[in-house]
Order: C-alpha cells, then structure tokens, then sequence
C-alpha cells in the first residue's frame, strides 16, 4: 500500500486536536466511532467483481471478514438514537490470503498483505473535498462548542462558502432501525484493475438487505441507549444477516477527486452500478473491547487490484486514523490540556 502524497503529521495533530476538542478525550478510544460493534463474516464476490478487478477477494470464493459497525459520536457513551450517533459507520476487513479461521479483530497481514479495508458511513458524501477545507470545518464546529465561551462566528463563516458542508449539517439523522437496515457509503472514489489491467472508477456502497424505515419520532423515547446493539445480536441468533456490496462507476464529467459531491443513484441520470457480491454478518465478536483494540481500519489499506484514485481525502483519512490507532494504543506522555 502507497502512503504518497500523505500530509504532513502537524496537519494531522490539528485534525485530531479538533475532533477532541468537539468530543472530550477519551483515552483509548477512537476519536471518533467510538461505541461500535466488531463483528465477523464472509463475503462472496459476483462474477462481475472478478470482471472488474483482479484482486483476490473478487474472485468468487468465500473469504472472511471482520466488520465494525458504530456510531459517529466521538463520545463512547452516545446513546444509538442520538442525532450525533449518525452518521453510522461499516468498517470491513477482507482477509482474502486468510483461512476459514481468521477471526474478527485479526491484525495479521496474512498472504502477505493480503487484507484491504472499506470504510463508509451512512451519509452519501463528505463534507469537505480537500483537507485544508476538513480542518477548517472542524475547527469551526470545535469553536461553536467550547466551553465556556462558544463563538459560532468561525463555523458560519466556513459554512457561507461551503454548501456540502451545509448540507452534511442539516441533513436529517434518523435512527435506523438496526445497523443493517441502512446504506452505507464510501464517499471516496478508487479504481479496480481488471485481470488486462482496464481500470473501472468508482465508489462503494454497502446495501442492506432489505432496507427499512427509520424509526418513528414518536418511538424514539422507548429506545433503549444500545438498542443497536440489541438488535444485531437477537437477530443473529436466527443466523447471519446478508448486505450487498456495490460498485458506482463514475460517469463522464464525474470528479472522482471530490469525495463532498454524491453522484445519482436513481433516475435518469443514475450512475451504472455493479454488484460485487454479497456480505454476510455472521457472528459478533466475543470480547468486544478486545477486538475493538486490534482493529485498525484503513481506507488506504489496498491489495493488488485495487488502486488510489486522485481523491486527496483518502491519503489523508488513512494518515489520521493510523496516527489515531497509535495514539490510542500508545497515548502520549503529556497531552495537551
């Protein structure tokens, strides 16, 4: 995996000095997503997947994975109904040089870095394109939030010149119904190499299986602070829960460069899609905080067959949660007040 092009670790420091300052600190845990759920099953790519790319999970054999599914909020205790819980996170894991055996929260770099990672979230887009715009937008909402003088001057200012961001903020945030009743998103673009090396751009998408309904306003006050939570694991006693993984293509005049822009995925002007195959949810992991500690998920973590496009946003999230995982294994000796 390429680590080119990576901002520097004083932009870095910013990032995450920004997202404690909007949250707290909360030794050990991550700065954000920080209540979640790890998970493991299989995914078994569509022969269409190993049309488009050539690496080693798309070639139609079930592999393992491990999934982390959470709440946006920084915060560990956020219950899963609150607005700051959404958007909701799916980490996945493809072990793909891995045996039957490999089990969630797996660290190992099997077959020789055989392991390649999607992170995506609940809401189609990013706010920001570049990460001079994501650490001003940060910034400003940590400064809207302060304690105990708030000033919301530096978050209007960015948000009058920013209409994704605007719109990331305003967006509803429903409460799903379960983890897997939503659509998850991986708002970057990459590319997928064919086995004659044709490359394909596109994006993500994690579909649910069936989709439902978010839960009623009026139902909000009889949920339980982790019913999420709840839910996945009786549902997984009646046997695993399957979701679909999507690839959207870019069309002609896309920017696979702007992670804030969404492309259509209805009507006349929908984007082509493929099915990559399907994931099955198929176990939670039995110690949770164990398995939340040894799983360090990376959106540039890739294999052969797959490829960084010319988003700036991936080198940068990669760069932040690997600084991030670090720093929670290995906290500082004098953090900052």
């Amino acid at each position: 995996m390429s680590h080119q092009h990576e901002p520097g670790e004083a932009l870095l420091d910013e990032l995450l000095a920004a997202l404690q300052a909007t949250f707290g600190r909360h030794p050990g845990q991550r700065a954000t997503h920080a209540k979640g759920l790890v998970a493991s099953g299989s995914f078994t790519a569509s022969a269409a997947a190993g049309r488009l790319s050539r690496a080693a999970h798309f070639q139609g054999q079930a592999v393992p994975v491990t999934l982390r599914l959470s709440n946006f909020s920084g915060i560990p205790q956020t219950p899963d109904s609150d607005p700051s819980a959404s958007p909701h996170g799916l980490g996945l894991r493809f072990h793909a040089g891995a045996g039957a055996g490999a089990g969630a929260g797996s660290e190992s770099e099997s077959g020789g870095g055989a392991e390649t990672d999607i992170v995506a979230h609940s809401f189609d887009g990013f706010p920001v394109a570049t990460a001079e715009a994501f650490l001003a937008f940060l910034q400003g909402i940590a400064a809207s939030l302060a304690e105990p003088s708030p000033d919301p001057a530096p978050l209007e200012r960015f948000l009058a010149g920013h209409a994704t961001a605007r719109h990331y903020l305003a967006a509803a945030k429903p409460a799903p119904r379960s983890y897997a009743s939503i659509a998850y998103f991986g708002v970057n673009a990459f590319r997928l190499v064919a086995a004659d090396g044709t490359l394909s751009t596109g994006r993500y998408r994690i579909d649910p299986m069936p989709a439902q309904d978010p839960v009623p306003a009026a139902e909000l006050a009889a949920l339980g602070d982790d019913y999420l939570a709840e839910e996945l694991a009786e549902r997984l006693t009646r046997g695993p829960v399957s979701m679909r993984l999507v690839f959207q293509l870019a069309g002609v005049g896309d920017d696979s460069a702007d992670g804030s822009l969404a492309w259509p995925h209805t009507g006349p002007d929908a984007r082509e899609e493929v099915v990559l195959g399907e994931l099955r949810i198929e176990a939670l992991a039995a110690d949770q905080a164990q398995a939340a500690r040894g799983l360090a998920l990376d959106p540039g973590r890739l294999i052969d067959g797959l490829m960084l496009s010319d988003d700036p946003m991936v080198p940068l999230r990669s760069a932040v949660y690997r600084l991030a995982a670090s720093r929670r294994a290995f906290p500082p000796t004098n953090p900052p007040k």
